[in-house]
């Protein structure tokens, strides 16, 4: 069963667009960037609101019903949303003493073969224990030279996070000498001494004689 599918059935139908309008209302259970406030009755298109704004609890569907219960509860709405910035800044600030590290092939004066985007950096904060996505790691441009960069992070319309990222050269580990072909005694290592003992028993017997 694909996610749309999902989606769909977990969900009440949306309205059906009228005309030309492939837009539905939607009220907002939490506040999104770009969008509106908590409580506010937006107009979006389907496919936003069935692949992201749903199925993440940002919003539902805006009945009659639901929009009385926003009124009714929007004291206890802003509590949440209160605690949810507490953890957020939370977030932040250990984001803030964290410090991730990404290898990249570089020349000798520090610069890049390729480039250090918003999805390495997303991908370095996961293996942290940070799940944040791409789209949260903002960046003026790639970063295309070894260094220490300080990268911002989006938690929320309010909050913003400072990550410190090195981009430092790749190590290439030695190879072990038996596998460059070498033989010990290639290396000038000492024969093993069972190999003298023959010259040596007839040392001893002259010396007898």
């Amino acid at each position: 069963m694909s996610k749309n599918t999902a989606a769909k059935r977990r969900f009440k139908p949306l309205p059906k667009p009228e005309g030309h309008n492939h837009q539905v209302q939607l009220l907002l259970i939490q506040s999104v960037d770009h969008l509106g406030k908590q409580g506010d009755v937006v107009a979006v298109r389907r496919g936003y609101a069935l692949n992201y704004l749903l199925p993440q609890g940002l919003a539902t569907i805006a009945t009659d019903h639901h929009k009385r219960m926003v009124e009714k509860h929007r004291a206890k709405l802003q509590e949440i949303e209160r605690a949810r910035l507490a953890t957020l800044r939370q977030l932040a600030e250990q984001i803030a003493k964290q410090s991730i590290t990404i290898e990249a092939n570089a020349n000798d004066e520090g610069h890049l073969y390729g480039s250090v985007n918003a999805n390495d950096i997303a991908a370095a904060l996961k293996q942290a224990g940070f799940h944040i996505t791409s789209d949260q790691v903002r960046l003026e441009g790639p970063l295309k030279e070894l260094g220490l960069y300080t990268v911002k992070v989006h938690l929320h319309a309010e909050i913003d996070a400072e990550l410190k990222v090195w981009v430092v050269p790749t190590v290439v580990a030695e190879q072990p000498a038996a596998e460059k072909g070498e033989k010990p005694s290639e290396k000038g290592e000492r024969a093993p001494k069972t190999e003298k003992a023959p010259k040596a028993e007839k040392a001893e017997k002259n010396e007898k004689k």
